[in-house]
C-alpha cells in the first residue's frame, strides 16, 4: 500500500491569525497546506486570493496545495502560480477547455490537479488523466467547511484507483470533505493518498494531538492492509 499525507485545510483555521495558526500544525508529518480558493460564483462563498497564498509561502515552510473553486480559471492560474502554489487544482465543472487549463498550470510551473464534485462522473476526466498530477475527489459539495462526508465518494475513489492501476498511471488521489478519524482510514483504504482535513484539525484545541489521532487511525489501516498482501 502507498504512503499517505494529511493536509490541514486552512479554511477551518482562524482567518485573523493565519501565521500563528499554521505554526500549530508545523509538524514533521505535515508537508502541505490545503488552500481552498472560492469566488462566490462557482461556489456560494468567498475566501482567499493570491496575496494570501504569497503570504503563506513567505512565512511558512509548507508546500501549498491550492484548490481553485472558481470560474474563469485561466485568468487566475498565472497569479496563483506566481504566488507560490505548488499544486493548482481546478474543477472539471468550471472550465469548457479542461486540457488547455491543465496545460497552463504546468506551463506556469505548478503541478496540475483536477477536482470533481460528488455528483460528477469520473468519465468527465477520463481523457485528461495523462495530463494531471492529482485528482481531487470531493466528498462534500464544495463551498463550506464542516460538512458531513458523503459515503458514495469511497466507491468513486475505488474505481479511480483501479483505473489508475490498470492503466499504470501515477497521479495522486486526494479526498476533501468530512475527513476525520473515522472517514480518513476509509478513504485511504479505498485508494486515496492525500487526505485533506479541516475541522478535524483546526476545530480542536490541541492540533498536535488531532493530527496524531488522524495519522494513527490511517496508519493502523495501512498496516492492516499491508498484512493482507504479505
Amino acid at each position: 500500500m502507498s504512503n499517505f499525507l494529511l493536509l490541514p485545510s486552512i479554511l477551518a483555521a482562524d482567518h485573523g491569525q493565519f501565521i500563528a495558526e499554521m505554526a500549530t500544525v508545523d509538524l514533521p508529518a505535515v508537508e502541505y497546506l490545503h488552500v481552498d480558493v472560492m469566488d462566490g460564483h462557482f461556489v456560494p462563498n468567498i475566501t482567499f486570493g493570491p496575496k494570501v497564498v504569497a503570504s503563506l509561502k513567505a512565512h511558512t515552510r509548507f508546500k501549498l496545495d491550492c484548490h481553485l473553486m472558481i470560474e474563469k480559471v485561466d485568468d487566475y492560474i498565472p497569479a496563483f502560480a506566481a504566488a507560490g502554489a505548488d499544486i493548482i487544482t481546478i474543477h472539471a465543472e468550471a472550465t469548457h477547455h479542461l486540457q488547455r487549463s491543465l496545460a497552463l498550470i504546468r506551463e506556469k510551473g505548478a503541478k496540475a490537479g483536477v477536482a470533481i464534485n460528488p455528483a460528477t462522473s469520473l468519465e468527465s476526466i477520463r481523457w485528461v488523466l495523462e495530463d494531471i498530477d492529482l485528482v481531487l475527489i470531493m466528498s462534500v459539495n464544495p463551498g463550506f467547511g464542516g460538512q458531513a462526508f458523503i459515503p458514495a465518494a469511497l466507491e468513486k475513489i475505488r474505481v479511480l484507483a483501479e483505473q489508475r492501476r490498470k492503466e499504470n498511471r501515477h497521479f495522486i488521489i486526494e479526498v476533501d470533505g468530512g475527513i476525520d478519524a473515522r472517514t480518513a482510514p476509509q478513504a485511504y483504504a479505498s485508494g486515496a493518498e492525500f487526505l485533506v482535513a479541516g475541522s478535524a484539525i483546526f476545530g480542536k484545541k490541541d492540533r498536535r494531538a488531532a493530527i496524531a489521532k488522524l495519522h494513527q487511525a490511517v496508519e493502523t489501516e495501512r498496516q492492516k492492509l499491508q498484512s493482507l498482501y504479505t
